[in-house]
């Protein structure tokens, strides 16, 4: 029988998950099929349970209820309790296990896709919502030299800052004024086509800007290039992700270069 996954979110229509994992299944040979699903505001828990009744083996979820499917699951993997949120869900015998693949993406995409070294490198982490602390763990497991989490209310910044330890710092975005190898937006404003209010010195020319939008061409990373920095949107976070999801669902690592490819092309 056909193993059945979705991703949940509200909206989802623009997803592009089920390409990606059709890809990937295809590519791997792998019986599956894999769905959107748009599930209401307030009935997200019901849209799981529906699913799995229906057979579901597992499922990703998209803004705005990574925090809710934390909450959902039973059981959590590491990675998903530090990261607070949870993006892929197990469901099995042992009930509903809740992962987040998210920062794994990211390094990935950083490190294979770009050559991107962290070791020994100076990061600025713009934002301290979610998608931001869905990634640091993974950051600071590639041992970069300094981590600085940046945000409008710095408070929120500083309770990241302190959640993590290892010296990860905190500021206000106008205070990250010096050079940093690296500049991660993790921040809303790009969806709203905004840019958060950033000193020009925190880049130069060996700086690589990292928006994790993908899909258009954001103020933050139209900014990053007039200061001379190299840019990189989140499409290839999206597809590294998404791989990470598949390997905890199917055992199986998917090549994500030439899914990639294919969505850069179209």
């Amino acid at each position: 029988m056909t193993d059945r996954y979705a991703v949940f979110g509200h909206p989802i229509a623009h997803s592009k998950s089920p390409q990606i994992h059709a890809a990937f299944a295809r590519q791997t040979g792998q019986d599956m099929t894999y769905e959107a699903i748009l599930a209401p505001l307030d009935g997200f828990a019901d849209s799981i349970a529906q699913f799995v009744t229906a057979g579901g083996r597992g499922a990703n979820v998209t803004v705005p209820f990574k925090e809710e499917a934390y909450t959902l699951a039973q059981r959590l993997s590491p990675r998903a309790q530090r990261a607070g949120a949870v993006n892929t869900l197990v469901f099995n015998a042992e009930g509903i296990l809740g992962d987040n693949t998210d920062g794994a993406g990211l390094v990935a995409d950083l490190t294979r896709n770009l050559n991107h070294t962290l070791a020994g490198k100076r990061i600025l982490l713009l934002g301290a919502g979610g998608a931001a602390r869905g990634v640091i763990e993974p950051l600071l497991e590639q041992q970069p030299a300094a981590l600085v989490i940046a945000n409008r209310t710095v408070s929120r910044a500083q309770e990241l800052a302190d959640l993590f330890g290892h010296g990860v710092a905190a500021c206000s975005f106008e205070a990250a004024n010096t050079p940093f190898d690296l500049i991660i937006n993790a921040t809303a404003a790009s969806l709203a086509g905004e840019l958060p209010p950033l000193s020009a010195n925190a880049f130069n020319a060996t700086t690589l800007a990292y928006d994790m939008m993908y899909g258009r061409d954001t103020p933050f990373l139209s900014f990053a290039r007039t200061q001379g920095a190299a840019t990189a949107d989140g499409l290839g976070m999206l597809v590294e992700q998404a791989a990470e999801a598949f390997f905890v669902w199917r055992g199986v690592r998917p090549d994500t270069a030439a899914v990639i490819a294919s969505l850069r092309a179209a």
